[in-house]
């Protein structure tokens, strides 16, 4: 029996503003957690991918925690990002790292050395031998160069109470097909690909982690919320309406897009971090009249 959670549906992986001198904008974070949850979303994910968690301090990401956490104050659920490519380094800090309040682990394959399928599963098995809290696989091998097979994911499933979902982005379809078929009843399979969520959860996935929630919580946690109910048509309506903006959010690296989104919406400031930089001028200029002309499609 796995690990009893409330997550399900629409999560959000939470980016990280930041002043135009390069420290953390905390009241922009505030702000921006505050409108995700009055958008209707059900948990979100700090330190993923998104939040250009490669790029803080640990100290920065022990703020931002702090931060997410006491503005979330119990509102939705929590999911920490921790994952890494020495296993040792994640078991270490898992070790050392208060849980209190904090739903699930999102921890990532490894990156850069390019694992082979007995490599990530014992990467997960130690994990999973030191995690106090339950743990989400994030498969993203256009990012990590190394794929999480459906047959990996599904030993992991079914071998580790505490190993509760994956977040699979591989785009492979025969793929997600096979861990949707023959993975235990309670493991949870979320979308990590916005574009693609309507058609995974037509499959059985339980929901998504979303980046465009981050400026369209309301939209995208709605489209979650129809499909779960069997509702298709006004699903699809919403998923139409949202698939030229998600085209172009992804256009030029990601989070360069949502930031630029959120600074049209007034939610904060569109600065990066080094390597990333902000959006070209032509995607620039296309997000920003989208956002603009973005309507609710009418029931």
């Amino acid at each position: 029996m796995k690990y009893n959670t409330k997550l399900d549906g629409t999560g959000v992986a939470i980016v990280t503003p930041f002043h135009n001198y390069g420290t953390i904008d905390f009241g922009s974070l505030e702000k921006l957690v505050d409108f995700i949850i009055e958008g209707g979303v059900d948990f979100i994910v700090a330190l993923g991918t998104t939040s250009e968690a490669a790029t803080m301090t640990e100290d920065e990401k022990i703020a931002v925690m702090d931060v997410v956490m006491e503005t979330v104050n119990g509102r939705v659920p929590v999911v920490m990002g921790m994952g890494g490519n020495s296993t040792q380094a994640i078991v270490s800090k898992i070790k050392k790292t208060n849980f209190d309040g904090i739903d699930a682990i999102l921890s990532v394959a490894p990156y850069y050395n390019k694992p082979n399928q007995r490599g990530l599963y014992g990467h997960f098995k130690a994990i999973a031998a030191s995690s106090p809290i339950p743990i989400i696989l994030y498969n993203v091998p256009s990012r990590t160069a190394s794929n999480i097979s459906a047959e990996t994911t599904l030993s992991l499933a079914q071998e580790f109470d505490n190993i509760i979902a994956i977040k699979e982005a591989s785009g492979n379809f025969t793929q997600i097909m096979d861990i949707l078929r023959d993975k235990p009843e309670d493991f949870k399979v979320f979308s990590g690909d916005d574009a693609i969520t309507f058609p995974m959860m037509t499959l059985g996935a339980t929901g998504v982690i979303s980046v465009v929630a981050n400026a369209y919580p309301r939209p995208f946690s709605d489209m979650v919320r129809y499909i779960k109910s069997g509702d298709y048509e006004k699903a699809l309506k919403i998923h139409y309406s949202l698939t030229p903006i998600i085209h172009q959010m992804f256009a030029d690296g990601n989070p360069a897009g949502v930031k630029v989104a959120l600074e049209a919406m007034g939610l904060l400031k569109n600065n990066l971090r080094l390597p990333l930089v902000k959006a070209n001028k032509s995607v620039n200029l296309a997000l920003s009249a989208l956002v603009a002309e973005y309507k609710y499609p009418s029931e």
